[in-house]
């Protein structure tokens, strides 16, 4: 082989390897470290996302991360070890405080939140719960929901002794009778109601919807959600594509959700935890983003957490709620 035959093999090689190598640059997807809750309400869009290549399309990896409480997601956001979260009503309690960037929302959790009474330690109306033991996890969906059922039902928060535990726990005093009163979120309902034949379910939050409607939705880093505008407009077009379809094809999208990450739940129960919320297509969104519905419900809810907290001085929803990436993004 000549010099010139050298050349032009040696250049038809690396052209070759750089064609080989093209499409593996192509493929290559950029990585969002994500924490979630394993409530439909919360990770429905997320999973049927995932499994219909939503997120995939739009060149993103999901690193996914379960927690058990919104609380928890927060705490690790702040950490540093999450760029992104999807939680429920948690959402308008850390970015009041500065803590965290809120872009997208999911849905409003119209029944997801209830409140659970034993009828066989005499609790029969919310005037029965004056003097006792309520369990919930507060700070949380629940316990905004409880706030305003007690409230408008005219019995001060302050009538009854909070017991502050995590869900689980919560749900396992109830059962053993430790509590005459628990005020969770939809699945745990379920267990309270198989475990507790007499017991009985005395409010939810669809009562008080939608004046103090609750929502849960997205929020990101402080540090992330600047520089990565481009890749939240990205979520934002998978979360859109998976919201969409279950809004289109509910069933269908309830039976793969409880097939394929659900197993241990009945589909009646999926369907039960569904219809507890209420969605709109991402069209339909556009005008609670546009006339300041969203960010109203959102700051109900922030009032109720930094007056629990004492807190005086926080950002309201106007300022932490970001509703611009979504309207253009979703055209």
């Amino acid at each position: 082989m000549d010099r010139r035959q050298f050349l032009t093999t040696t250049a038809g090689l690396a052209l070759g390897g750089f064609t080989a190598a093209a499409p593996a640059i192509a493929q290559a997807k950029t990585k969002v470290r994500v924490g979630y809750l394993h409530t439909v309400a919360v990770d429905g869009q997320i999973w049927t996302g995932m499994d219909r290549g939503s997120f995939d399309k739009q060149g993103l990896n999901l690193e996914l991360r379960q927690f058990n409480t919104g609380l928890e997601i927060f705490q690790a956001l702040i950490g540093g070890s999450l760029d992104v979260l999807a939680t429920g009503a948690v959402l308008s309690n850390f970015p009041a405080r500065g803590q965290g960037k809120v872009f997208l929302i999911n849905d409003i959790e119209v029944a997801t939140a209830q409140l659970w009474v034993r009828s066989d330690q005499g609790i029969k109306s919310f005037d029965d719960l004056k003097g006792k033991r309520i369990a919930t996890a507060t700070g949380t969906t629940a316990h905004v929901f409880l706030d305003k059922a007690l409230r408008a039902n005219k019995i001060d928060p302050k009538e009854v002794e909070l017991i502050n535990q995590t869900m689980p726990a919560a749900v396992t005093a109830f059962i053993s009778g430790a509590v005459p009163a628990v005020a969770l979120w939809v699945p745990f309902n379920v267990t309270v109601r198989d475990k507790v034949p007499g017991a009985v379910k005395l409010a939810d939050a669809s009562a008080y919807y939608p004046q103090a409607a609750i929502i849960g939705g997205w929020a990101a880093a402080n540090d992330y959600y600047e520089p990565n505008k481009e890749t939240l407009a990205k979520l934002i077009r998978g979360w859109a594509d998976a919201n969409d379809y279950i809004v289109a094809n509910p069933a269908e999208s309830m039976e793969k959700l409880q097939k394929g990450h659900y197993s241990q739940t009945p589909l009646a129960d999926i369907n039960e935890s569904f219809k507890a919320q209420k969605m709109f297509t991402s069209a339909e969104r556009k005008k609670y983003y546009q006339d300041g519905t969203v960010t109203n419900w959102l700051q109900q809810s922030t009032d109720f957490f930094m007056a629990n907290a004492g807190i005086k001085d926080f950002t309201p929803a106007s300022k932490y709620f970001d509703p611009s990436l979504y309207l253009k993004t979703i055209a």
